[in-house]
Formats: structure tokens, sequence, C-alpha cells
């Protein structure tokens, strides 16, 4: 870790956020440059992010906007996406800008496969998420988690 505890823990939690962020964008921007799903397919993704809270009860209604499925979903994804954010800067701490960021990138793609073919165990659901799209956002994630925090660490 740093030699001030306090700042790895502020740029840990500033990467999750801003790779959260990121890899929405990403996301988003790649469903509407190659599928005709916005916002549909949002609404599917916030859902299932939702019933991990609420219940699969929540699967059943249309993909259509629902402030509450929203919110949850939200609270979910910045959620994981904090703590994935502090495993990583554990393991890129001590390395230069450009390990971090090739490890940021594999980081991603080892947490697609966790969240896609391991969590599925728990939660079925997630099984229709599993595409290149998803990828390319879980890639996003990590190399922006990655140079968020090795920028904010050098502060």
């Amino acid at each position: 870790m740093l030699a001030h505890p306090s700042k790895f823990w502020v740029a840990a939690f500033y990467a999750g956020i801003a790779a959260g962020v990121f890899s929405t964008i990403a996301q988003i921007l790649l469903w509407w440059s190659f599928w005709d799903a916005l916002p549909s397919i949002l609404y599917r993704d916030a859902r299932f992010a939702a019933a991990i809270v609420l219940g699969q009860g929540v699967l059943s209604p249309p993909a259509t906007l629902d402030w509450q499925v929203m919110f949850i979903a939200t609270w979910i994804h910045f959620g994981l996406s904090i703590i994935y954010a502090i495993v990583l800067s554990n393991l890129i701490h001590s390395l230069d800008i450009k390990k971090s960021l090739i490890s940021g990138g594999l980081y991603g793609l080892v947490l697609f496969t966790i969240n896609m073919y391991g969590f599925v165990i728990i939660f079925p659901w997630f099984v229709e998420t599993r595409d290149w799209i998803t990828v390319i956002a879980h890639v996003v994630f990590g190399v922006s988690a990655a140079g968020v925090y090795k920028v904010l660490s050098k502060r």
C-alpha cells in the first residue's frame, strides 16, 4: 500500500466511481452504435441488477423505467465498482502506469468471467448479458479504474 493509507482508500474509492461511470458510458454507446435496443436493454440490465436485492419478482415486468429499480441497480453497480477497484488498486499499487493499464484490462476480463460465469450460478438471469459489449465494458472498467487510481495516488 501507499505511505499514506488514507490516500490509497480515497484514490481506490474514486477509481471505482469513475470506472463505474466510464464502463456504463462505454456500454451505452456500444448499444446505441451497434444494437437498436435502447433504452429497453438498459432497463433490462437494471432489473437484473436490482433483482439481486429485490428478488426475481422484479424481473417479470416489462423493460420500462422504474425509478426504484434504477436506484437499487445504481447502488449495486457502484458498490461493486468500488469493491472491485479496491482489489485492483491493491494489485497494481507498485506497478508503473503502463503495466497498471495492461493489468487493469486483464482484470476486466477476469471480472467478466467471474461475473458472467461464476455469479450466474446464484443469479442465472445474468446469462443474457454474456456478449461482446459486456466484455468490452468490463475491460473499460479495469483500464479506467487502473488509470484513475494511478493518477489520484500520485497526487
